[in-house]
């Protein structure tokens, strides 16, 4: 059995983001990111993607039916621009210091 190497990816947005949903039974919602999981390329919208979920009761709690955020592609989601208030591309600059920064592709505001 060949041990491969597993690169670590970064996704585009990150927990806290503004974005909007772009396909999907969802499109057009607008939400924050409670959670990113970048091993799957996935994350976890606020009011989107909901999905029922029915527990057993147990130590920790009652069981019963929930209703719960499921993770999304994050091909499907697109960053809202918090200045400019449209969806946009992410794209990157690295500063004069050799940081990478997150900016807009249509006002060219920094994100971080």
């Amino acid at each position: 059995m060949k041990n491969k190497l597993v690169e670590k990816s970064k996704l585009s947005v990150i927990k806290g983001d503004n974005v909007l949903i772009i396909s999907g039974k969802d499109k057009g919602k607008q939400g924050k990111i409670i959670k990113s999981i970048p091993d799957k390329k996935m994350v976890v919208v606020e009011g989107a993607n909901i999905v029922t979920r029915h527990t057993k009761p147990s130590a920790k709690g009652r069981g019963g039916i929930q209703k719960i955020p499921a993770p999304l592609f994050v091909s499907k989601v697109m960053l809202i621009c918090p200045k400019c208030k449209k969806p946009t591309r992410v794209k990157h600059k690295i500063d004069s210091e050799g940081n990478k920064h997150r900016y807009c592709s249509h006002c060219n505001e920094v994100f971080d």
